[in-house]
């Protein structure tokens, strides 16, 4: 295998892209950044110097992933969504010192047009609607949307909502995987079956 890099692409030296990975048309890759395997970054994409990109992650059109963004392995992000690393960001005041790290955890799904404010965590396989913006961090599994974002549901590692409640005691078994999920509390735990 090898990868493939559009010829409108830039990819700046020094960047590490893994085997398989493909890179449309119009992105910018910084020397810094460093992609896993089979990762797609569509059109227009742009990939700040300390970002981490993990294996078979799937990066839409219109996307900026900035500096103290971390992409465990096979998350989704959706069309035009947005990262931020700067909390206040002013134009006439320098903050670069004051980057917050973000970090989706594996599995996850970032909407079309979601906003994620610089600072939380996603949990993994956490679904985010789009449109949704996210200021605070995120349980595993949870389903959001909304501005600011609210969990409304569950999600299993297939991509259906769970019919569980938001919170208290239940379980449930998806019908695709065969896994049953779990509900304590206002957590949710996966056993294989």
């Amino acid at each position: 295998m090898s990868v493939m890099i559009h010829y409108s692409a830039i990819v700046d030296e020094g960047a590490q892209i893994g085997d398989g990975s493909r890179v449309w048309h119009f992105t910018h890759v910084c020397s810094g950044a460093c992609i896993g395997k089979g990762v797609s970054l569509g059109q227009n994409v742009f990939v700040g110097n300390k970002v981490v990109i993990g294996d078979h992650c799937k990066i839409q059109n219109n996307v900026s992933v900035y500096d103290n963004v971390i992409l465990e392995e096979g998350v989704f992000c959706g069309p035009s969504m947005v990262f931020t690393n700067v909390y206040n960001p002013r134009s006439l005041i320098e903050r670069k010192d004051e980057y917050r790290n973000t970090l989706i955890r594996r599995g996850a799904s970032l909407g079309a047009n979601c906003t994620i404010i610089c600072g939380v965590t996603i949990g993994e396989y956490a679904f985010i609607g789009a449109g949704a913006v996210i200021n605070r961090d995120v349980p595993a599994y949870a389903l959001m949307v909304g501005v600011p974002g609210r969990q409304i549901g569950w999600m299993s590692q297939y991509g259906e909502q769970l019919d569980l409640p938001l919170s208290g005691q239940g379980d449930v078994l998806c019908k695709n995987t065969g896994y049953r999920y779990i509900l304590n509390g206002n957590q949710l735990e996966v056993v294989s079956t």
